[in-house]
């Protein structure tokens, strides 16, 4: 049993293992394009469009897991355990259904499905391998996430840490025996890679599960996977559909994206796949700022401590912009250099140095956007955060795009654009929603029996600057 102590929420404990989480997963999917760049530069472009696809179906399930998330952290705010217990089992039960019927769709139909989102004629035999097999794998994706996401909203960020770390090593380790043949390993290049990736995330969901059983204060029994309970699987869904209408704008404006880009060209699909690479290496930081301020927003919330709530969002963001602008200007001067190590393609570095000064742009805004989304999200504030994207990402980030980027032939550097513009839309638009303190004094109006001047919010006028 963990300890659910109230230090487990505070800021850096719940940042640094997230950061270091994010960073190993980085290093796994930079890792997995460096190895398969000795493939082919096409192998890379199928296992960045794959990835895409992949991350548009894990909507459907992180819809059930992220609404599961943050009413764990807000029930244990309030020191209702049990439902937090009730909550946690049931969203791992709902998400492995949904993610068997994922992996059944992609296993059976993997060509057909990349041929509609006009993947190069080309690229497609290499697509049906590693879409069949990773895609046919999404179960385990479903389960690792929920589980992690579960695990982590109850302060535990250390577990999926030391799981990512395992991860990453056996990954490693069996990818560079597919690719090249070592340790005994047949020489199977992307097929391999695909196996790998099966492989290890089977282990660390047998992990997770070993965490997830006594993430609570009782211990969670498998004959409990049956429970359900209608009034607080429907405060998941309350909060929860918003976030996957969310999600599913975002995942669902890129993989079309991606497909305009696919119409510029392998060559271009392939720059896109080794920039987003880059481009995470710049808010990494950011993005575990944001998460762990989540977290710490809805225990807060939960426990009525509106007032450090809402400060807390000031505080991350101002840190976050910190790391962010270092990262961001570490890339733009040595993007050049970095990108030579997984091409040698002059047109594909040549296309993705000409981006390297617009993610100097692109990364400030897109902190801003996550940071303060994730900050409403926290209060359950997530209807507001859905009808941005709505608005945003389908009229700028993915019509924009196209009369851009396709129809006036501006490729990459005009989706770029339209990318930007998209984040700090979002961002602004969010930033005066949290400014304005809608869902805070709310709160404080269904709980004026209480007189503690530490709960109240604070007027915003008096906010601290960002």
């Amino acid at each position: 049993m963990l300890d659910k102590g109230k230090n487990n929420f505070t800021f850096w404990v719940l940042v640094w293992p997230i950061f270091i989480e994010l960073f190993l997963q980085f290093l796994l999917g930079a890792v997995d394009t460096l190895m398969v760049s000795r493939i082919s530069d096409d192998a890379v472009a199928v296992v960045g469009f794959s990835n895409q696809l992949f991350q548009a179906m894990t909507t459907l399930f992180m819809t059930v897991a992220s609404g599961a998330g943050i009413l764990i952290a807000q029930k244990l705010g309030s020191q209702q355990n049990l439902d937090a217990r009730k909550i946690g089992i049931m969203a791992l039960s709902v998400s492995t259904v949904i993610g068997m019927i994922l992996s059944a769709v992609l296993f059976t139909m993997p060509t057909q499905i990349a041929s509609v989102l006009h993947l190069p004629e080309r690229l497609l035999p290499l697509a049906g391998i590693y879409i069949s097999i990773v895609g046919g794998g999404m179960v385990l994706v479903a389960m690792m996430s929920t589980m992690s996401t579960v695990i982590r909203n109850t302060g535990n960020t250390r577990g999926p840490m030391y799981t990512a770390v395992g991860m990453n090593i056996i990954h490693v380790f069996l990818n560079y025996g597919f690719i090249f043949g070592a340790f005994g390993l047949p020489q199977w290049g992307l097929m391999g890679v695909a196996i790998s990736t099966v492989v290890s995330r089977l282990l660390a969901v047998i992990l997770l599960m070993f965490m997830f059983l006594r993430s609570f204060e009782y211990r969670i029994r498998l004959r409990e996977f049956r429970l359900f309970e209608k009034p607080l699987f429907k405060e998941i869904i309350n909060i929860g559909w918003p976030l996957g209408v969310n999600m599913s704008c975002w995942v669902f404006s890129q993989l079309i994206i991606y497909a305009f880009i696919a119409q510029l060209g392998p060559t271009d699909l392939a720059a896109r796949t080794y920039m987003n690479t880059l481009e995470s290496m710049c808010f990494l930081l950011g993005m575990s700022i944001a998460t762990g301020v989540q977290i710490q927003i809805a225990h807060l919330f939960g426990a009525g401590q509106t007032r450090q709530a809402y400060k807390a969002a000031y505080r991350s963001l101002r840190i976050g912009m910190i790391f962010v602008g270092a990262s961001a200007l570490i890339i733009y001067i040595f993007g050049a250099q970095i990108l030579g190590l997984f091409t040698q393609d002059p047109e594909i570095i040549a296309i993705g140095v000409s981006l390297l000064g617009l993610n100097l742009i692109l990364q400030p805004g897109k902190l801003l956007n996550m940071t303060l989304g994730n900050s409403l999200n926290a209060l359950g504030d997530t209807r507001f955060t859905m009808y941005t994207s709505l608005g945003s990402m389908w009229v700028i980030a993915t019509g924009l795009s196209y009369l851009l980027g396709i129809h006036y032939g501006w490729g990459l550097v005009g989706i770029y654009c339209c990318m930007i513009t998209d984040e700090y839309v979002r961002g602004v638009l969010s930033f005066f929603r949290w400014r304005g303190q809608k869902v805070l004094k709310q709160a404080e109006a269904r709980n004026q029996g209480r007189s503690d001047p530490v709960n109240m919010p604070i007027d915003a006028a008096a906010a601290p600057g960002v």
